[in-house]
């Protein structure tokens, strides 16, 4: 049995379906909301596993699913060492948001990481701790900042509305996903020039962890055949 990871809900799993049915793989959600509550009519020996698209990395990684449809920003930011533990397959070309830094928009003095590296030295040296940035990602924002050679800095984390971080006190900068930025303008907020971390849209992944038996193998070769997309992994 192949079994597909699909977010269980809204739009993405709306598109997702869209997707693989333009392609000749019709997926189909059932009453029961369990977790094998769907079908996949086009590949025999196929099913359907419905998961929230945050759970879908950690089930990836585990082994748990072969193939999962998520943001390329989860991935990257649950699983250490991402592509040790899973291949990228297809862009799929929807889901798509920026993973950026955002600061007060009354700050005219910092549109740039270089400004906000000083803003951040001048804020520790007159507050006595570090600017605080509000975040549900962690790991892509540290990595991210390291690279720049940003260091003065603390990650608060946020695992409600982060754009409201800064109006309430509790963070001067923020670090979130964003598709038009009004939520951002609407908290007077904007986003730094080079402050864009990641990309982000849905993604099909291969779960290396997965058992890949020879039946398993030649179903993932008829599917890559009918989705178009390679097939080295699994030859």
């Amino acid at each position: 049995m192949l079994k597909i990871g699909v977010p269980s809900k809204g739009r993405l799993m709306e598109q997702t379906f869209d997707w693989f049915g333009a392609r000749g793989v019709a997926m189909r959600q059932s009453g029961d909301l369990r977790e094998y509550a769907g079908a996949v009519e086009g590949v025999s020996g196929a099913a359907l596993v419905l998961l929230s698209a945050g759970e879908i990395p950690r089930e990836l990684a585990a082994g748990r699913i072969h193939l999962g449809v998520t943001g390329s920003d989860l991935v990257r930011e649950k699983l250490a060492d991402w592509r040790a533990q899973v291949q990228e397959l297809a862009l799929l070309g929807f889901g798509r948001a920026d993973l950026i830094i955002a600061v007060p928009a009354v700050w005219i003095d910092v549109e740039t990481l270089e400004d906000l590296d000083a803003a951040a030295a001048a804020f520790r040296a007159g507050h006595g701790h570090r600017l605080r940035i509000a975040t549900k990602y962690h790991r892509l924002v540290r990595e991210f900042l390291t690279a720049q050679g940003i260091a003065d800095y603390q990650l608060v984390d946020s695992q409600g509305a982060t754009e409201g971080t800064v109006r309430t006190g509790t963070a001067e900068a923020v670090a979130d996903i964003t598709t038009t930025g009004e939520t951002l303008r609407a908290n007077h907020l904007k986003i730094l020039s080079d402050g864009l971390i990641h990309q982000s849209q849905a993604t099909l992944y291969a779960a290396r962890a997965a058992e890949w038996d020879v039946q398993q193998r030649a179903l993932m070769v008829e599917l890559s055949a009918k989705l178009g997309i390679g097939a080295a992994m699994f030859g």
